[in-house]
């Protein structure tokens, strides 16, 4: 169901009912036209357009489809069920969201739109809860009555659902989920003797007995509810396609997430791969202003949504192409640090997406708002619709991308990189509920500790669900404390069949329901990783006082320690005390390099300063060559291969223009001389290589 009729998906997010003035929108389309953007996502909110019950006030909404047509672009209908009808908020108050101290959620004004119906505290999940049967029927007729006005309409691309695909930590305890919760216990156990031997809790005589857990801490109880809403909000938002496809077989599904798996999965339900499992493009929402604006985030961003997409269309959905203005994200940066976008920022942001692979990019704001306190946010067109530099810049790159000339630049794709990190949700639930009272988060610092020390090293780190392990021989493990035995089982396999992987401290310590292993590597790891535990220290507060080496390279640790006594493997390194540290061991036709420290931690938290010796270490160790050397290693490299064509994409994010050499890897072409691909006015001489400030440089690959 994926359309062709765009080559490269290019535009913005433009109606949100409060904004743009109605007096503006056709010379604003027209603008659109002119300036070659060819997709306009709005945001369909319930609360906006079933203004009674079963009345709805559609005219607007026509009219932005109706300009759309005649100025040849085309519509994302953006449903925002989320956004309530006050109406439905009396009528169904018994169906209020409720936090976990007991306040119920309510209808309140949106801060990205400026309109009622939107809640307090709910994320992505509304003020009314889905499970109640009432306001789920509600909200069917409306997406059934969206549906139908609009699926044959000629500006029609498709849909966006569940917008940024998250849910509150603290939702929901109505009695309409903790029932749901209830039945979704009872189809996992079975009985409730079942449950009692699961969650250690004996007297319970009825399914009723059994509430949600409040206080969150690592307990079986607290992993079911977290484990219980992703389901639940993913059903949903498949209930959500589900009833649009009734109606309109055609049009394309799309949703777009936060690229927010590292570190709000469990918290907050940002499970991209899930998410990206049920539509046919994915994409996220990634905005620099507040994110920060060190290279690797941005590559973070794009790399995650890349991952989770598997091999789908994605797009940067919701790109910034303005300013933000007093948002507690950007108090006390600096103003080149994204709180003032400049057209070359516009430009970096863009084409950083695009070497990640993403194929479409929407501005987050075609204008700002007017109302609210986003006033003046995001926008690369003026507060008034005229045109800035910002918007110039969108408009040349809209223009490139979409000439017949880039067709090929575009049917190629990301090669698989050369290593990949590890990714397990249930490693990320337990540290959620282990330290979910403690300031120390060493999970998300050291899976972006890893990515950032291997992208900095040259590399392409891939994001690898423990799904997807078999298309990679080579894994990083940061921080891997829990998992279950089938998943143990699945990288023992793994490993035996000729994969790398390299573990820091404690792998699989904790197994099935958090419970502590006897022996340590635990699950049958021990002889995986060819040693055992002498001794562990969970004592990520001082973790930094960690020192080891590796083959004589003094390295840092951080987060947790464990030593070890050898078994089948060999020791690498010792930690300063002369307790072992690193032992090295070949299982099967594999190899495991077995880290007592987490040394990705040292790396986040020093800035890329400590342990960028250790990881060029571990890539020797490996012997993996990268696709490509660079001699300036200010600038990241990207191979894209396509039947079409293959590409070298070099990103310059310094201020200031970059000169390299360039190695290929054997096997991935050859540079040829000619012009570039971008910027056009540049070619490749089969001299050194120049690289334009905040830009990149696209080359043809023979």
């Amino acid at each position: 169901m994926l359309r062709n009729d765009i080559q490269f998906p290019y535009g913005a997010v433009y109606f949100r009912k409060s904004n743009p003035p109605r007096e503006d929108w056709e010379r604003d389309y027209a603008t659109a036209g002119e300036d070659g953007l060819n997709i306009f996502r709005h945001w369909f909110m319930w609360g906006a357009i079933e203004v009674a019950p079963g009345i709805y006030d559609w005219e607007e909404y026509d009219r932005q489809l109706d300009l759309a047509a005649t100025n040849g672009i085309k519509t994302v209908i953006a449903e925002l069920i989320h956004a309530v009808p006050d109406w439905a908020v009396r009528k169904y108050a018994h169906a209020l969201q409720i936090n976990a101290d007991g306040t119920k959620l309510s209808s309140s004004m949106g801060v990205s739109a400026a309109t009622g119906g939107f809640s307090n505290n709910g994320g992505g999940a509304g003020a009314l809860t889905l499970n109640c049967p009432d306001v789920k029927e509600a909200a069917g007729n409306f997406l059934t009555a969206l549906a139908t006005r609009y699926k044959d309409h000629p500006a029609i691309y498709g849909y966006d659902v569940w917008n940024e695909c998250n849910y509150s930590a603290d939702v929901d305890y109505s009695s309409y989920a903790k029932a749901a919760f209830r039945r979704w216990l009872e189809k996992k156990y079975g009985s409730l003797r079942g449950l009692a031997k699961a969650w250690h809790r004996y007297s319970y005589a009825e399914w009723d007995d059994i509430e949600p857990p409040v206080h969150m801490a690592p307990y079986p109880e607290c992993v079911d509810w977290l484990q219980f809403k992703r389901d639940n909000f993913y059903d949903q938002m498949q209930w959500r396609i589900d009833t649009i496809r009734a109606v309109d077989q055609k049009n394309v599904i799309a949703a777009h997430g936060i690229s927010g798996s590292i570190p709000n999965m469990a918290a907050n339900g940002c499970d991209d791969w899930l998410a990206a499992s049920k539509v046919e493009i994915y994409g996220f929402t990634w905005i620099q202003a507040r994110k920060g604006t060190e290279p690797w985030k941005s590559w973070y961003g794009v790399d995650i949504n890349r991952a989770a997409a598997r091999g789908k269309p994605f797009w940067h959905a919701e790109r910034q192409g303005g300013p933000l203005w007093l948002q507690p994200q950007v108090i006390g940066r600096d103003k080149d640090d994204g709180r003032v976008a400049e057209p070359e920022d516009i430009r970096i942001w863009s084409m950083t997406s695009l070497a990640g692979g993403a194929r479409g990019v929407l501005n987050l704001r075609w204008r700002p708002l007017l109302d609210g306190p986003l006033f003046g946010a995001f926008g690369s067109y003026g507060m008034d619709g005229s045109r800035t530099p910002r918007s110039d810049m969108a408009s040349s790159m809209a223009k490139w991308a979409n000439d017949p000339e880039q067709a090929a630049l575009w049917e190629a794709k990301p090669v698989r990189g050369e290593i990949g990190i590890l990714v397990i949700r249930e490693t990320q639930e337990w540290d959620y509920l282990l330290n979910y009272e403690r300031k120390e988060k060493p999970y998300p610092e050291a899976m972006w500790g890893a990515y950032r020390a291997f992208l900095e090293q040259g590399l392409q780190p891939d994001w690898v669900h423990i799904d997807d392990i078999d298309t990679y021989d080579f894994l990083y493990f940061p921080y891997p404390i829990m998992f279950t035995a089938e998943q143990a089982a699945r990288l023992k396999a793994w490993v035996e069949k000729g994969g790398t992987l390299i573990s820091e401290a404690c792998p699989g310590y904790f197994g099935d329901r958090g419970h502590v292993g006897q022996v340590q590597p635990n699950m049958g790891l021990d002889a995986v990783f060819g040693a055992r535990e002498e001794e562990v220290e969970f004592m990520p507060d001082i973790g930094e006082r960690i020192r080891f080496k590796l083959d004589g390279l003094a390295a840092d640790g951080g987060g947790l320690l464990q030593s070890y006594r050898l078994t089948s493997g060999t020791g690498r390194g010792h930690f300063i005390d002369g307790r072992l540290a690193v032992v090295e061991n070949s299982f099967g036709k594999g190899r495991t390099l077995l880290i007592g420290t987490n040394p990705s931690v040292a790396y986040y938290r020093s800035g890329g300063r400590t342990n960028g010796a250790f990881f060029a270490a571990l890539i020797g160790w490996n012997g993996r060559k990268k696709h490509v050397t660079l001699s300036n290693s200010t600038l990241f490299a990207r191979i894209h291969s396509g039947e079409k064509g293959s590409f070298l994409w070099l990103v310059n994010p310094t201020r200031s223009a970059q000169s390299t050499e360039v190695t290929l890897a054997e096997g991935l072409g050859t540079l040829k001389p000619g012009a570039a691909a971008w910027p056009l006015e540049h070619a490749y001489d089969g001299r050194k290589i120049e690289v334009p400030a905040r830009d990149a440089l696209i080359l043809a690959l023979g």
